[in-house]
Order: structure tokens, then sequence, then C-alpha cells
């Protein structure tokens, strides 16, 4: 070894030690040969097949997206505002309902209230009918009492006693009347079955056939309809006897 020599192997560096599991870097020529493959025809093919993909894609995303961000679709109404109107119509309806259903409640108790009424004034007026009645026919049973009182004293006069009767009977008429209970007396009137009750027939000359000629019991009536009726005696005509003819 010259001089020179020993003074370039002194002067040069000592490669760097390598770690234990650190390989080793490729020599160039190896590099070389890797980017020589790179550049082969297979290679070429599929970075090719790579490539038409990509561009398939985007055009696929080109196609897509006018669809949803570029023209604008039909809007489509939103369903609030419909669903705002149903709900105050139903709220409309809901309040109709309940302010027929109060009414009809109350138009109930009114029904039921005046049912109740009438059945009681039904059954006071059965109870209490004759109320008014009895009331007048206590003003005749004391005029009978007094009556009876007075004919009972010696110093009392016959002829007092019958007018104070006569008296009492005409209260007692008057009264009836008041209520429409009124005498049926058919004396010298046509015979009528539906308020006379015939007791005999009596054949009479010169007088109608069917006049009631005597009248044994008065009827009565109350407002037009048969509480008694009167029993009369009728008449029977009696056929005229023929004139003879004078002989001779």
């Amino acid at each position: 070894m010259t001089s020179d020599d020993s003074v370039s192997a002194l002067n040069e560096k000592p490669a760097p030690p390598t770690k234990p599991n650190e390989k080793p870097a490729p020599p160039a020529e190896s590099a070389a040969a890797a980017n020589a493959v790179s550049d082969t025809p297979g290679n070429n093919s599929a970075q090719v097949e790579s490539t038409e993909a990509t561009d398939k894609a985007a055009q696929t995303a080109a196609q897509v997206v006018p669809i949803t961000t570029g023209k604008q679709c039909p809007t489509v109404p939103e369903a609030s505002d419909e669903v705002t109107e149903l709900t105050r119509k139903y709220a409309e309806a809901t309040q109709k309902a309940e302010s027929y259903w109060d009414s009809l409640l109350r138009r109930q108790a009114e029904y039921d209230n005046l049912q109740k009424r009438m059945v009681r004034d039904v059954d006071n007026a059965r109870k209490y009918a004759l109320e008014k009645f009895a009331t007048e026919l206590l003003a005749v049973k004391d005029s009978m009492e007094l009556g009876i009182e007075a004919a009972a004293k010696p110093e009392t006069n016959l002829d007092s006693v019958r007018e104070g009767m006569g008296l009492t009977l005409k209260m007692l008429v008057d009264t009836l009347s008041k209520f429409n209970i009124n005498e049926i007396n058919p004396i010298d009137e046509p015979f009528n079955p539906e308020w006379h009750e015939a007791m005999a027939m009596q054949p009479v000359p010169n007088v109608s056939d069917g006049i009631v000629l005597h009248v044994h019991q008065k009827g009565y009536e109350l407002n037009e309809r048969l509480l008694r009726p009167a029993r009369v005696v009728v008449a029977k005509a009696i056929p005229a006897e023929k004139p003879l003819d004078n002989e001779g």
C-alpha cells in the first residue's frame, strides 16, 4: 500500500452501523431494476384499468348529483298546515259536541223535573179534588143541624122549620150547580133512554106517545156526563075511537 492510499483510507468515513432488524439499503442497481419492472406492460394495464374505474365512478357521481342537487324537484306542501287545520276543526267539533251534550243533559233534567211535578200534581189532584166541594157542603150541613135544633124546641113554629129546610135545600142545589152538578127533571119532555129510566107506562088520552108524565126520582149529570138517570113514568097514547055511523 502506498502512502496516498493510506491517506485516502483515513479520509473515508466509516459506514454507520446497521440495526439488528434493519435491512441494508438495496444497491443502486436493485432500485433501477425495480423501476424497470414497474414499467413492464402488465403493470401498465393494471394502472389503466384503475384509471378507467375512477373515471366511471366520477361520471356516475356527475350523473347522480344533478338529480339531487341540480334541478329542484317540485315543492311538496308542508303537512304542518294541514295538521294545524285538522286540529282546529277537531277542537271546534269537540267543543260543539260538549255544548250539545250539556244542553241535552239540561233538557233531560228539565223533563225529569216536569214529569215528577206532573205526577205530584195528579196525585194531589186525586187526593184533594173534593176539597172545595167538601168545604161548600160543610155550610149545608151546618144549616141542617141548626134546623134540626130549632125544630126540637117546643115553641118553634112548623112554618119556620119548613122555610128553613127550603133555604137549606136551595143552598145545597146552588152548591151542586157551582160544581157543574145539575138536576135532570124531564117532566113533560120526550122520553130519552140515554138520560131517563122508564119505571112504567101509563095510557093517557090526548097526550103524545113517549111523553114523561111523572118524575119519581130526579136524575143528575156532571159536566154533561150522566151521574144518575131520572126515573120517570111515560105516557102511552090511546088511539081515538072511530065515530059510529048513524043508521036510518
